[in-house]
């Protein structure tokens, strides 16, 4: 599909998104998307009322495709839930070592915004976030882990953690790190799930 049959809000979208994704949305103005979609300020206008609108509508643009992402490599992972869990970080890894990964947009999004909590792009990062968790929690669930909540919370402290310090320090590897213990903390909790036989 040529550009010019894109329709025209979801062009500006998605010259949004790989404008802030690389640089930052404070360090990106109206008139660069507006420029990268190959059209004036007005029309931009026109279907965005402000800059923190078009913020919003980058991370919805990024919630679905994420969250299937993530419930893709899942699924497509061969074992025990321990290894699907496993997966999802190593997969993560192998993205962080790309040269253009700029860590979880979400995440990066907050901390630009960490001065307004009621921005609607911040609450869209939380809503976000406790799909992820609340996907991960009715899968623990699902295979009979009693602490399904906690466990899903637990795994998305070590997701975001790794996130955060990959970003930092450019080292893949404590993304497979934070895998490997999210792995620990399933298989424990599939061991603490089993039902008891009798004598």
């Amino acid at each position: 599909m040529k550009s010019t049959e894109i329709p025209t809000r979801e062009r500006i979208v998605v010259a949004a998104s790989k404008l802030f994704y690389s640089e930052g949305i404070r360090a990106v103005s109206v008139d660069a998307v507006a420029e990268q979609a190959g059209l004036t300020k007005r029309t931009l206008y026109y279907h965005f009322a402000s800059k923190d609108d078009l913020v919003a509508a980058y991370l919805e643009a990024r919630d679905q495709p994420n969250l299937k992402l993530f419930q893709r490599w899942f699924a497509d992972a061969e074992g025990t839930l321990a290894d699907k869990v496993r997966s999802i970080f190593h997969n993560l890894a192998r993205s962080a070592r790309h040269p253009r990964w700029k860590g979880c947009g979400f995440l990066r999004t907050a901390a630009e915004l960490a001065n307004m909590p009621g921005h609607p792009a911040v609450k869209l990062g939380i809503a976000h976030k406790k799909r992820v968790e609340a996907w991960l929690a009715a899968s623990f669930e699902a295979e009979g882990i009693h602490s399904s909540k906690v466990l899903a919370r637990q795994v998305i402290l070590l997701l975001d953690g790794s996130f955060a310090v990959v970003l930092l320090n450019r080292d893949a590897s404590y993304m497979e790190t934070a895998g490997e213990a999210a792995a620990v903390l399933v298989e424990a909790a599939m061991a603490f799930s089993k039902p008891e036989t009798a004598p």
